[in-house]
């Protein structure tokens, strides 16, 4: 698969919440850099924290507005609209920055950028409060 056909369909899984789906475009080896779950590191690690994505979220779309794909790389400026589970009332919108490398058709490597801020009550709800 081509990087801009993987970068549309990470979006396309993610909004319609196909996470198993979403996994399978990583690669086995793969790391991501995320905002708030910190470093992770290969597939295994993955798949079971996103397992578990459609009961943390209400609701979830992350909606592309600017996509740039060069070779082996690719970026994508998007904006985030969802709801905790637990805190439906509190929305969240945010404005995310997403550097993928891919390797192979899969992605290797993944980094998000973003304010923290919004995700309070999702924060809140891992947290157990």
């Amino acid at each position: 698969m081509v990087p801009r056909v993987i970068i549309e369909r990470y979006y396309e899984f993610a909004n319609a919440g196909k996470w198993t789906a979403w996994c399978d475009l990583f690669a086995d080896d793969m790391v991501m850099d995320e905002q708030l779950a910190g470093r992770i590191e290969g597939l295994a690690t993955l798949r079971p924290m996103m397992a578990g994505m459609g009961q943390a979220y209400a609701q979830f779309q992350n909606v592309p507005r600017s996509i740039i794909v060069e070779g082996d790389e690719g970026a994508v400026i998007s904006h985030i609209s969802a709801r905790a589970a637990k805190y439906p009332d509190e929305p969240i919108e945010a404005d995310v920055m997403n550097y993928f490398r891919f390797k192979n058709g899969k992605i290797a490597y993944m980094q998000n950028c973003h304010d923290s801020k919004p995700f309070a009550p999702f924060l809140k709800q891992i947290a157990g409060e």
